[in-house]
């Protein structure tokens, strides 16, 4: 009764305090209602007004959201760890992981607990452990199957505020060897099923004071200890925030090895803030916490890592890890764990549209798909055959300042811009001489951006907004990606390396990549580090590697010219096992083709635009040519039939 009569006298109030702003309300309820008029009119007429109306409720939505949750972060937070452990201390049962290979699940309080004896175990504090402390560097090389106990480590090391490099599983020899110590690791910790990795690089990491781990309880390898056992006997005390009171959202904490490095790969540095605002991507894009995400996406990409596991976190929803992915399993996981949103890049979403049709093909609870690289005509294919499913594409990179969201769902874009979000990031698109590899510039020596419509290379301004930080080790790769005096004396800009075309509504969409990379199995590869690989064969003289395109498939796949040695001859099954060896599968070339010389240029490099032109055809190349056969275990001489196989798609690259 008391509420009531209280209602009764403050209602006189209210309402004469609202009539005082009765020129505001009547300004700005015409003024939505305009705004909002497009999306209540038919597609010609909504056509008729700018783009920046037309957009203005998708874009603003946008932008409100990436200030409030950059704001947020800061005012909260210090590193990504204080996010973990405020979302486990608030809901320590809610179910944080689940192990599609095992059924393992684990909730937040479980793993909370699983980083304590991580960190105690492995830091300073404790007599008997391991000895880290904050600002050390440790370095994670684990398999999908073992993504729980590898997410463990991480979370313990960062509970102490040490820094972690992330290295892909499936590099070897030299490339896995410079991984580590580029990372500046004190440290390596193994997947006990890469002992046979580990054993290749553990003598020489070991001499320059890396000390190295297998997690389990015994270890076959001489200098290299397990470490199960020592985690399992530490307690699971919490860990003071003082461990890591240098931290800040500034600080280093994680390395993420660019996919495009597949001979000596090269760190992207991601601060604390980095982590943050990536890993609350999956928020902006409205995801709830009744939401379930799957991702069959490797952990040492950071599409995985920050955008799946910890966007999961930061949302308060599960992730589902799929070790591997399973084009067969992809739909009866989604099925049995009652998925709502999966992670894809372009090929995943290319495979399940290639698998034979199920009648249960919709049926499944997927509302949308988070994920790059899907060309038009695939995304159109996946709609058709497994239901209304909202995609929402986004272009970014590990280590860019720069990144777009197609948050509005059009069709074949990357992402979109607007008036308002040029406010907080600007970019550019400018013009660029594919044959020079350069960017065109005026007579007074800035660079031209381009008009709608056309192809530009993309790049953007180095700001405290939006920084860069660059790699690990040499100076000379960082500088390689900044652009400098672009539209004015002095300015510093991000090269992307990738070439984008922006149309009248600002939505933004990937042309091609420039240089010498290609993109081929959901990786970006180094044409210039896989030749460095190949010129250790014995009877190779001189190797041209590059991308050509196949019918059907997503990116370009690796094909090399090559000079045999004077009295040398070209052996397919030797060369099969060394590109086994050393050579990740997404970096193998799978066509060969065999030239007396190779054409340079005038400053010698290697020339590779007429190569990529005649491809693989049998009609126009005169040399021998041959193909990798996975059944085989050899390169094959390409065939007329084997190369109509290829092209019908019957026979798989």
């Amino acid at each position: 009764m008391g509420l009531r009569l209280l209602a009764l006298l403050l209602l006189p109030l209210a309402m004469l305090w609202l009539w005082t702003w009765q020129w505001l309300w009547l300004w700005l309820i015409p003024t939505l209602g305009f705004l909002w008029l497009p999306r209540w009119l038919p597609e010609g007429l909504a056509q008729r007004f700018p783009a920046w109306i037309r957009w203005l409720p998708e874009d603003l939505t946008y932008v409100i959201s990436l200030l409030y949750l950059n704001l947020a972060h800061k005012i909260h937070y210090k590193s990504f760890m204080d996010l973990f452990e405020s979302r486990a201390r608030a809901n320590p049962d809610r179910v944080m992981l689940v192990d599609t290979a095992s059924g393992r699940q684990v909730s937040l309080g479980e793993m909370d607990q699983k980083s304590c004896q991580v960190a105690w175990a492995l830091g300073a504090a404790r007599h008997g452990s391991v000895g880290l402390k904050e600002g050390d560097v440790a370095a994670l090389f684990f398999l999908g199957p073992q993504g729980i106990s590898a997410l463990s480590l991480w979370f313990g090391l960062s509970k102490l505020g040490c820094q972690v490099a992330w290295i892909n599983p499936h590099i070897r020899g030299q490339p896995l060897l410079h991984a580590v110590l580029a990372s500046g690791s004190c440290i390596l910790l193994a997947d006990p099923e890469l002992q046979e990795a580990v054993e290749t690089v553990a003598p020489e990491l070991i001499a320059k004071g890396v000390r190295c781990f297998y997690l389990s309880s015994t270890s076959p390898t001489k200098g290299v200890k397990p470490l199960k056992d020592c985690i399992e006997a530490a307690p699971s005390d919490p860990v003071p925030r003082k461990i890591r009171a240098g931290v800040t959202l500034k600080s280093r904490a994680l390395f993420i090895y660019t996919s495009g490095t597949t001979g000596f790969p090269k760190a992207a540095i991601l601060s604390h803030n980095r982590i943050l605002m990536v890993s609350s991507f999956l928020t902006v894009l409205g995801i709830q916490q009744s939401d379930i995400v799957y991702t069959a996406l490797p952990l040492y990409h950071s599409s995985a890592l920050l955008i799946g596991v910890l966007g999961c976190l930061h949302q308060g929803c599960p992730c589902i890890l799929a070790p591997k992915f399973s084009a067969s399993k992809f739909w009866d996981d989604c099925r049995k764990y009652q998925v709502t949103v999966i992670q894809y890049v372009g090929e995943v979403l290319r495979y399940l549209c290639n698998t034979p049709e199920r009648p249960c093909d919709q049926e499944h609870k997927v509302r949308l798909a988070v994920g790059n690289g899907l060309r038009p005509e695939v995304w159109k294919k996946f709609l058709q055959r497994f239901g209304p499913i909202q995609i929402c594409e986004f272009y970014g990179s590990t280590e860019g300042n720069i990144g777009f969201v197609n948050y509005v769902g059009r069709m074949g874009a990357v992402g979109k811009n607007s008036p308002l979000l040029s406010l907080l990031r600007s970019f550019e698109l400018i013009q660029f001489d594919t044959e020079t590899e350069k960017p065109i510039r005026d007579k007074n020596g800035r660079c031209i951006p381009v008009k709608p419509g056309e192809t530009g290379l993309l790049v953007s301004p180095i700001t405290n907004f939006s920084p860069f930080l660059g790699y690990l080790g040499s100076s000379k790769h960082t500088e390689q990606k900044l652009l400098r005096d672009v539209l004015r004396p002095g300015d510093v800009y991000f090269n992307s390396g990738d070439l984008l075309s922006k149309d009248s509504d600002d939505f933004l969409y990937f042309q091609d990549r420039i240089g010498d990379t290609f993109r081929w199995k959901g990786e970006n590869v180094s044409t210039r580090e896989v030749e460095a690989v190949l010129s250790l064969v014995d009877f190779l003289e001189e190797v041209n590697v590059y991308g050509v395109p196949v019918p059907g498939c997503e990116g370009k796949v690796g094909m090399a010219a090559m000079q045999l040695r004077p009295g040398k001859a070209f052996d397919g099954p030797k060369l099969y096992s060394f590109i086994q060896k050393e050579l990740p599968t997404y970096a193998a070339p799978n066509f060969i083709r065999i030239k007396d010389s190779l054409d340079m240029t005038g400053s010698f490099k290697l020339t590779k635009s007429r190569l990529v032109q005649e491809g693989f055809d049998l009609s126009v190349i005169p040399d021998p040519l041959y193909v990798l056969d996975s059944k085989s275990r050899t390169f094959r001489p390409l065939t007329p039939d084997l190369h109509h196989a290829i092209l019908n798609g019957s026979f798989h690259l």
